[in-house]
């Protein structure tokens, strides 16, 4: 038996998304920026996909620049924003976000702004508190992801904006919303942030296609330069493939099998539990309503996580020791550091992902094979 755990690193294009585009390789194919007719019939379903999109977002009537993937959309958040600024501003980040948030700090500050961690909780949510302290007119943006990639921890994204409400009405927010698109609920109206980053390959579309969704008056320029493509924001000939799955993957995503999801997750959880008495959950538990359906993040100690995948990959169990953008870097997750976990326990963590595709077979597979290296492996590491 394969069983695929690492749905928060990428998920399988669906069979729509499959259809869709090998439909388009034969017919739809053309630059969207021509002027004959078959282009322009490009241009029109691209177009179409921007309704998509932002009504899944609850942002209807804003704009939408589609991007390489959440990185790009990140970093064009972030440092587009700031480069509208001549005088020095402050940037708020939230100490467990992505690298694609984290690492423009070095680029933010070199336009002449101050970046500042907002301190996490032992749950790896912000520390409101300190949010509220740290604020005041100098914050020109707040950035602050919906779920967390690695631990599942949904952020607490309106109380973030009554802070900003009274503390710097003029500041926006920026939420990395990557793990959290159709897979937790989201309204940028109702919640009143700025912009958001979405990635097609996490919920079934392809590989190196995202969008940055924007308030119609909110400034940002661009940073990457040529053909003035997407309203000169986002240079470039159009990934026409990409950007249709993407519209494909958002029509068929099945809102509603979350839930059977996050039924599996709660199963997962339980069984380790029963399975292996020393585990440790660093997600959330599933009765707190701050944990998203599809992410599980435990601790196996005393073995350590590079030699659990390793034996579980043996078994055909895919999983992962945690970001998949820096699970190459050997180093504590420096999401577990701020959330205060110890480095010996942050050493034997894996992250189980999960997608609507996942059975409760794989998860009982997932859970006895875990349980079954758990205790042959303890038996052989060094305390």
């Amino acid at each position: 038996m394969t069983v695929y755990l690492d749905n928060s690193a990428t998920t399988r294009p669906s069979e729509p998304v499959r259809e869709t585009v090998n439909r388009h390789m034969q017919s739809g194919w053309y630059n969207p920026s021509a002027l004959y007719k078959p282009a322009m019939e490009i241009q029109k379903e691209i177009n179409a996909v921007r309704e998509k999109c932002l009504n899944a977002a609850d942002a209807a009537g804003e704009r939408i620049v589609f991007t390489s993937g959440g990185t790009e959309a990140d970093n064009l958040a972030l440092i587009g924003h700031m480069k509208t600024h001549r005088q020095p501003r402050r940037v708020l980040i939230s100490s467990v976000e992505h690298p694609a948030v984290s690492s423009c700090r070095e680029v933010i500050e070199g336009l002449g702004h101050r970046v500042e961690e907002i301190p996490a909780g032992p749950e790896g949510h912000i520390d409101l508190e300190k949010l509220e302290n740290m604020t005041d007119e100098t914050v020109a943006l707040i950035s602050v992801m919906q779920v967390n990639n690695e631990t599942g921890i949904i952020e607490p994204l309106k109380e973030i904006a009554g802070i900003r409400d009274r503390k710097c009405p003029c500041a926006g927010i920026h939420v990395d919303g990557v793990q959290g698109f159709l897979r937790v609920p989201f309204s940028m109206k109702a919640i009143g942030v700025q912009s958001y980053a979405i990635s097609a390959h996490k919920i079934q579309g392809l590989k190196g296609t995202g969008a940055l969704i924007l308030k119609k008056d909110w400034r940002i320029r661009p940073i990457q330069f040529g053909g003035g493509q997407e309203e000169n924001l986002r240079s470039g000939t159009e990934n026409t493939f990409g950007i249709i799955a993407l519209g494909e993957a958002v029509s068929t995503y099945d809102i509603e099998a979350n839930k059977r999801v996050e039924k599996l997750r709660k199963q997962l959880e339980q069984l380790l539990k029963e399975a292996v008495p020393d585990v440790v959950i660093n997600s959330p538990t599933m009765i707190h309503d701050a944990c998203a359906p599809h992410i599980l993040n435990a601790a196996f100690p005393p073995v350590r996580s590079q030699t659990m995948l390793f034996a579980l990959e043996g078994d055909g169990i895919y999983v992962s020791a945690g970001s998949a953008c820096a699970s190459r870097k050997q180093k504590i997750s420096p999401v577990l550091k701020a959330m205060g976990i110890r480095q010996e326990i942050a050493d034997c963590s894996l992250r189980f992902s999960l997608s609507p595709e996942t059975t409760e077979d794989e998860i009982a597979y997932a859970a006895e094979r875990t349980a079954f290296h758990w205790n042959l492996l303890r038996k052989y590491t060094r305390r």
